[in-house]
């Protein structure tokens, strides 16, 4: 039998694990470590636990004073201490830290003189050799630990360490595709609880319009793809996906219009030494403090010198005409002396990574940043890009300490770059392909040539991002052709594209996206839209271009944005994420026949969210809608009767300002009286067909709890109404596992 994560640690779930506070050095010992450590081979008698172990060379003041040092597992073969291994807390680095020295120092101390050792914080786990504490031989994160169990064999096994027997260890197959991961049966994920700011590589580098969560995108590449595939995102942003994809042990492709977001990426995954990054940086601040401009004299002069932005025209709506009218002339003097500076760097990647610290300071030294209310200091803020969406002059003007601003920038980008050297270095830089160009033509890739896609495209005329984009475009000088403007997928903007122009767009991505998915394969699409003409358009071009759709799952994305926040009803917080497969005989989502008008089935599933959740909130109420629209097949409906839910909701439920959910009205029950076996055939119906999409088979009490909650707030019926239900619309296969009918007693379908 294959080792596996069910195998080692049963239904562990890692996700809430990392949210647990009481989850610590403890935890990690006896739930992680030990299984690994009894599949690998080893019993009782070769583990010593918690060795104390002299250090030789220490003296304190002028006495020699016992210092201990303590492994957590000194693993014994033969006789002989093979290696050592120490458990970590999960917030503790395991590479690239002074923990790496600590466990290094136990395995190089004369009572062991291993030739390796290793560290676990319970999410992670790395094997190094003595000779290079720099770079693990064996690095991967535990919930994907069946994917890398060979290479641990190899290395730790008690077999690899027996006197007389000769191993070659091969590295660089920790790519390499395993056995035993069914792409055709991954399961749907629910609803991740999100880490954002926990990433160094994401959080804190530079801004950018919409960011997906990062430890949602990694679980979803974890779920849907395996070490060595190849993970796209044709509208790929900032760069999440494949910098996720690349953290992985996947190939990475980061395709997008905006050559502003191909820079970011491409400036935040090129490789470089810390050393010379930190020396670059040095000298940079030491000649731009000796000769700053600051005098209207030196302003002037170093308008003239040194390099200024491109009088970009701005979109209409702006305060000013150009980019360049967006800083003071001190604010140009002293940006163009710092990027002149930058520009004598030789090193290719010494300069772009500079660059990316230059172009976050131009988000904070320009004249639209916005410090927030009652907290006037620049660090506090934001550009009028970021905030309002449009370049909109601040009513007062914040002097920014442009070195002390640029230092912080620094200290960022070299904190990202630290975090990412394992997996994205000079030897697997080749795994990235960043690219400037259309979601509508992917042409370089080849047909069913791509493993996983995950992608979060444009929301309608949300956001300009080519528009809003000419602030940096003009300081790194970044072209925008017209035909960019042309190819960008969104509604309205400068080139005022219509509705039409702009699904005609989402369609044809689509199209592409299918031609280079294999067979098999998963694409996850994220969307945050309102109006679900939009949902209908995705599903629509998705089962025509020959997609399954097998399900749609709320994720929220921890954040709640300035519109929300003056927006509460036409902006939505949260999101859905509808999971497509491409498979050569797809199924079409069927209407079933509900026996109930649009009217009665969007209020039954209001008041069953709501009953369920014990209030809701607009985000959920549509997500649900779009959820049960797509699985019932009346999204075609709701799309010509509701493009906005609000004066419903504010007419027939109350609404708490401050928790933002609807709840039933106060002495009330449901308002839609419908029958009662109606309101338990919608739920059945819509709970079977999600349970066949996820290959899952349900028992009586399964979906007698699952049918419960939603009708709570009505009559609640017994379970022998239930049953006469589910008789008539389902059968029964086996003991007790339950499925809708097939073929020709089929009655419930339109």
């Amino acid at each position: 039998m294959a080792v596996t994560r069910q195998k080692l640690f049963g239904n562990l779930d890692f996700l809430t694990l990392t949210q647990n506070p009481d989850f610590k050095e403890d935890s990690v010992r006896e739930v992680i470590i030990l299984p690994i450590l009894k599949e690998l081979g080893y019993s009782q008698e070769n583990i010593v636990r918690s060795k104390t172990l002299q250090h030789p060379f220490l003296k304190i003041g002028s006495k020699k004073r016992p210092i201990n040092l303590i492994p957590d597992y000194a693993l014994k073969v033969e006789n002989n201490f093979a290696w050592v291994l120490d458990a970590k807390a999960p917030d503790q680095k395991i590479i690239n830290d002074d923990n790496v020295e600590q466990v290094y120092s136990y395995a190089t101390h004369p009572e062991i003189r291993s030739n390796y050792f290793s560290l676990c914080n319970g999410m992670e786990f790395s094997v190094f050799r003595t000779n290079d504490t720099e770079k693990p031989v064996l690095f991967f994160q535990i919930d994907e630990i069946e994917h890398h169990w060979k290479d641990l064999e190899l290395f730790l096994s008690p077999s690899s360490f027996q006197v007389g027997k000769t191993l070659t260890y091969d590295t660089t197959n920790a790519t390499a595709k395993p056995t035993g991961f069914d792409y055709a049966t991954r399961p749907l994920l629910e609803e991740i609880v999100v880490q954002k700011q926990s990433a160094k590589r994401h959080f804190g580098v530079h801004g950018y319009f919409t960011k997906q969560t990062w430890n949602v995108v990694q679980e979803y590449i974890k779920n849907f793809s395996k070490p060595g595939d190849l993970v796209l995102d044709p509208y790929g942003g900032s760069g999440v996906t494949a910098i996720e994809a690349l953290m992985c042990n996947r190939k990475g492709i980061n395709i997008d219009i905006n050559p502003m977001a191909v820079f970011l990426v491409q400036s935040l995954i090129a490789p470089v030494k810390q050393t010379e990054l930190a020396e670059a940086f040095e000298k940079i601040k030491a000649e731009y403090i000796a000769h700053e401009p600051k005098t209207e004299a030196e302003i002037k002069k170093a308008i003239k010198k040194y390099p200024q932005p491109k009088p970009l025209p701005l979109p209409k709506g702006s305060d000013v005409e150009t980019a360049d009218q967006l800083f003071s002339d001190k604010q140009l003097a002293q940006l163009g002396f710092l990027k002149s500076l930058i520009l004598k760097q030789q090193n290719e990647n010494i300069r772009m990574s500079l660059l990316l610290m230059f172009s976050g300071l131009v988000t904070k030294v320009n004249l639209t940043y916005h410090t927030t209310p009652n907290k006037p200091k620049a660090g506090q803020g934001d550009c009028s890009a970021f905030r309002y969406y449009r370049y909109r002059i601040a009513p007062s003007h914040v002097d920014v300490d442009v070195m002390y601003y640029f230092e912080l920038r620094f200290k960022k980008v070299k904190e990202a770059k630290k975090e990412m050297e394992h997996f994205i270095n000079e030897q697997t830089i080749s795994n990235a392909q960043i690219v400037q160009g259309s979601a509508t033509s992917l042409m370089f890739l080849p047909k069913e040539s791509v493993d996983y896609i995950y992608t979060d495209p444009p929301y309608g005329k949300k956001i300009p991002y080519l528009d809003l984009s000419a602030m940096w475009n003009a300081w790194l000088d970044l072209e925008v052709t017209e035909d960019d403007y042309q190819q960008e997928a969104i509604e309205g903007g400068e080139q005022k594209k219509s509705k039409d122009e702009y699904n005609e767009l989402i369609a044809q991505s689509i199209k592409e996206m299918y031609r280079v998915l294999k067979y098999d394969r998963w694409l996850s699409f994220v969307f945050a839209h309102k109006d679900p003409e939009f949902w209908h358009l995705i599903i629509d071009t998705a089962e025509n271009c020959g997609f399954e759709y097998i399900g749609a799952v709320p994720q929220k994305n921890g954040q709640t944005s300035f519109k929300k926040r003056q927006n509460p009803f036409t902006v939505l917080s949260g999101q859905l994420i509808i999971n497509f497969r491409k498979v050569r005989n797809p199924k079409a989502i069927l209407k079933a026949n509900l026996g109930m008008d649009i009217a009665q089935i969007v209020m039954q599933t209001v008041e069953g969210i709501i009953a369920k959740n014990d209030g809701a909130t607009l985000e959920q109420i549509n997500d649900e809608l779009i959820i049960k629209g797509l699985e019932l097949g009346f999204l075609d409906l709701l799309k010509k009767e509701y493009t906005d839910l609000t004066p419903i909701l504010l007419d027939n439920f109350d609404y708490d300002e401050t928790t933002e959910k609807f709840t039933i009205k106060k002495d009330t029950k449901f308002r839609t009286h419908i029958d009662v076996r109606l309101r338990i055939k919608y739920y059945l119906i819509s709970y079977l067909r999600r349970m066949e999409r996820e290959n899952k088979s349900p028992d009586f009490d399964q979906i007698v709890l699952e049918i419960l909650p939603l009708l709570k707030n009505g009559t609640t019926p017994e379970s022998q109404t239930i049953l006469s239900v589910l008789e008539h619309i389902a059968e029964r296969v086996g003991e007790d596992v339950w499925r809708l009918k097939r073929g020709g007693q089929l009655t419930l379908f339109i």
